[in-house]
C-alpha cells in the first residue's frame, strides 16, 4: 500500500488554511507493513468524539479484515476529523460544515456528512451540540436565500459565481436551486429532535425557515406558469446552466415541484426530478408534525401536510412508466406532458436510495423493478469496467463510477450476497489512499476525482458500522 499525496484544507483557530496532509499524520507508524496511517493526526483534527473513537476501536477489535478496521479509522470520522468548525453565537450552538475541498457550506452536505452521528447523539453531548449547530447555521442560510445550495462561513465574502444569471448575494457560494437542499436539513432537524428530544434549535427563526421552504415549494410547482427563479451561466458546460433565459424547458402543472438542478448541482432535463419529490413527501410531513408539536402552529401543519399530499398523489399517477424489460419503473425525470428520461445518478437523492430516506418501501415492487434497472447497463450512468462496476452521473463524466452510490447500494440491501460484493468493491477501489473519492474510472480506481470528499467517506462509514450492527458475519467471512 503506497501513500499518495494531495492536498487538504482544514479549519485551524476559526481560520482556513492550506496545509500538507502530511504534517497532520498521527506519525510515520504502520499499522503493519500494508496499511499506512493516513488519518489526520489528533492534535489537528477538527473536532473529536470519544464515542466514535470508541466504535472505531471497537468495529476493529472485532472485524478481522484489518483493511476494512483501516479504512474505517479513516473514512468513519473523516468529517468531523477535517470539515467541521464549531462555536456558539449568541450563547447558541454553530457549525460550519465545509464538502472538503471547497470552502463552502453546501445545506445538502453538510446535513449528509453529520447524519451518521446522529446515532451518537443522545449520549455525547458534544456530538449534540456539533449537530445543533448545523442546524442553527443552516437555518440562517435558509432565511438568507432558500434558492441557494451553498454559502460561505463569510456573509460579506464574494466568490467566484457571484457573476452568474440570478439574484446572487454576498455570502451565496452558488445559488442553484434544488428541492434536496431545503429537504437534507429537515431530515437532520427532524431526527435531531427524535433521537435527543431537545428543541432549543427550533425557535422564531426556523419556523421561518419551514415557511420559506413551503412558499418555493408552492411556487415551484409552477401552477400559472411563471417561475419566480432563473439561472444562468457563462460556461463550457450545458450542465452548469439553465435553457430558455434561466428559466429551463417548460412543464405541465401536475401538483409535483419543480427542481432546476439535481444534488449533484447539474441541471435537470426535465424539472420534475422524481426521486427529489419523494424526498419533499417525507420532509413536508416532518415538518408538519414539527412546526405542530414544538411551535403548536396547526396551520402551517395543515399547509405542509396538504402540499406533501398532492405531491404524492402526483407521483402516484405521473412517475411511473412501463419499461419493456423491467415492467413498471419511476422514472428519473419528467415534465408532465408525458415525457420522461430514464436513468439514475449517483447523488443522493437517486431513485435508489429512496428506502433510505423513508420515502419508499424497500419491498415495494415498483421501487425493486426499478432498483433492477438502474443497476444495469440499461442505465445510461451505470458503468462496469475491470475494476468494479456502478453507477456515477454527468457531473464528472461517462465511465467514471461514484463510491456513493456502491455504499447507497448496500444500505439499501436485503441481499446478503450484494451487501458483500458493495462492501469488497469499495475495499478494492480506494486507489491505495485509505479514503473514498467523488469518482473513479473504472478500470482504474487510481484515476479518481477529489482526494478529499468527506461525504463518501462518512457514507462508506455508515454503510460498515450498520453491517457491522446488523449483520457482523459479513465482514469477517
Amino acid at each position: 500500500m503506497k501513500r499518495r499525496t494531495f492536498l487538504q484544507n482544514t479549519a485551524l483557530v476559526g481560520s482556513m488554511v492550506t496545509l500538507n496532509p502530511y504534517e497532520l499524520l498521527a506519525s510515520n507508524k504502520f499499522m503493519d507493513s500494508s496499511f499506512p496511517e493516513v488519518r489526520v493526526a489528533k492534535e489537528f483534527r477538527n473536532f473529536e468524539s470519544q464515542d466514535i473513537e470508541n466504535a472505531i476501536k471497537e468495529f476493529q477489535k472485532n472485524v478481522k479484515d484489518k483493511e476494512l478496521g483501516w479504512l474505517f479509522n479513516n473514512c468513519f470520522p473523516n468529517t468531523l476529523d477535517t470539515t467541521v468548525t464549531y462555536s456558539e453565537v449568541n450563547g447558541k450552538p454553530d457549525t460550519y460544515v465545509i464538502t472538503g475541498d471547497i470552502d463552502a457550506m453546501w445545506l445538502r452536505d453538510s446535513s449528509a456528512q453529520v447524519w451518521p452521528y446522529m446515532q451518537f447523539a443522545d449520549k455525547d453531548k458534544d456530538l449534540k451540540k456539533l449537530i445543533a449547530g448545523v442546524i442553527n447555521r443552516q437555518t440562517r442560510y435558509i432565511i438568507k436565500d432558500p434558492y441557494a445550495n451553498a454559502f460561505y462561513k463569510d456573509p460579506n465574502k464574494e466568490g467566484e459565481w457571484i457573476t452568474d444569471g440570478t439574484e446572487m448575494s454576498p455570502g451565496v457560494h452558488e445559488r442553484k436551486y434544488e428541492i434536496d437542499s431545503l429537504c437534507y436539513p429537515i431530515r437532520l432537524a427532524y431526527n435531531y429532535w427524535k433521537t435527543t428530544k431537545d428543541t432549543s434549535p427550533f425557535d422564531n427563526d426556523w419556523k421561518k425557515a419551514i415557511k420559506n421552504t413551503l412558499q418555493v415549494f408552492r411556487d415551484q410547482q409552477q401552477k400559472d406558469g411563471s417561475n419566480p427563479y432563473a439561472f444562468m451561466r457563462t460556461t463550457p458546460f450545458a450542465t452548469d446552466t439553465r435553457p430558455l433565459k434561466g428559466k429551463g424547458y417548460p412543464v405541465k402543472p401536475v401538483g409535483l415541484i419543480c427542481s432546476a438542478f439535481r444534488p449533484s448541482d447539474d441541471a435537470t432535463v426535465f424539472s420534475f426530478l422524481i426521486p427529489s419529490n419523494f424526498f419533499a413527501v417525507v420532509s413536508l410531513n416532518q415538518a408538519a408534525e414539527m412546526i405542530e408539536e414544538i411551535s403548536n402552529d396547526q396551520q402551517t401543519a395543515k399547509e405542509l401536510r396538504a402540499l406533501g399530499k398532492e405531491v404524492s398523489n402526483a407521483l402516484k399517477e405521473h412517475a411511473v412508466v412501463e419499461h419493456h424489460k423491467y415492467g413498471k419503473i419511476y422514472a428519473f425525470e419528467i415534465d408532465g406532458f408525458g415525457n420522461h428520461l430514464l436513468m439514475d445518478d449517483a447523488n443522493v437523492p437517486s431513485l435508489l436510495s429512496l428506502p433510505y430516506l423513508d420515502a419508499v418501501d424497500i419491498n415495494d415492487p415498483i421501487y425493486q423493478n426499478t432498483r433492477n434497472f438502474v443497476w444495469s447497463l440499461d442505465n445510461p450512468f451505470f458503468f462496469k469496467g475491470e475494476a468494479a462496476e456502478g453507477i456515477g452521473g454527468p457531473h464528472v463524466g461517462m465511465d467514471m463510477i461514484w463510491p456513493m452510490a456502491t455504499s447507497m447500494r448496500g444500505l439499501t440491501s436485503t441481499n446478503n450476497k450484494e451487501i458483500k460484493a458493495c462492501i469488497k468493491s469499495l475495499k478494492s477501489t480506494h486507489g491505495e489512499t485509505g479514503f473514498m473519492h467523488e469518482s473513479f474510472h473504472k478500470d482504474d480506481p487510481k484515476n479518481f476525482s477529489r482526494a478529499w470528499f468527506a461525504w463518501a467517506n462518512t457514507l462508506f462509514g455508515e454503510f460498515l458500522w450498520k453491517t457491522y450492527q446488523t449483520k457482523p458475519e459479513l465482514l469477517n467471512e
